[in-house]
């Protein structure tokens, strides 16, 4: 088993992706909202600013790009297929602003009903 986690720096992209993943049988993803160091520090005016207020700055202001990362635990087979969903349906992976993908090996997952079935 692998945790493929998923960068997607084009959250316009999400729901079409989502339902690309659905229709290959591949569920059970979790999908947080993120923003990448360089948007981050990209919105500072000042480079002496406290931190806490970029923080304050980011809660009034959200039109700040965000992104999202993408969880899910598959089967080591299914990685190639799940690769060439996000091709498909985001960007080829060597484009810019496509985002980043990689898997982390599991040896212990419980509560999973089903594993990218």
């Amino acid at each position: 088993m692998k945790l493929l986690v998923y960068v997607l720096s084009q959250p316009d992209k999400l729901d079409a992706l989502l339902a690309a993943l659905a229709s290959k049988q591949i569920c059970g993803a979790t999908v947080l909202e993120s923003r990448g160091m360089a948007r981050h520090l990209s919105h500072l005016h000042d480079a002496d600013e406290i931190p806490i207020l970029s923080s304050l700055r980011s809660f009034l202001n959200p039109e700040v790009a965000q992104g999202n990362v993408i969880f899910v635990i598959l089967e080591d087979k299914k990685i190639g297929q799940v690769v060439e969903v996000i091709e498909s349906t985001v960007a080829h992976l060597d484009e810019p602003d496509s985002g980043i993908v990689f898997t982390i090996p599991i040896d212990f997952a419980k509560g999973l009903c089903s594993i990218g079935s």
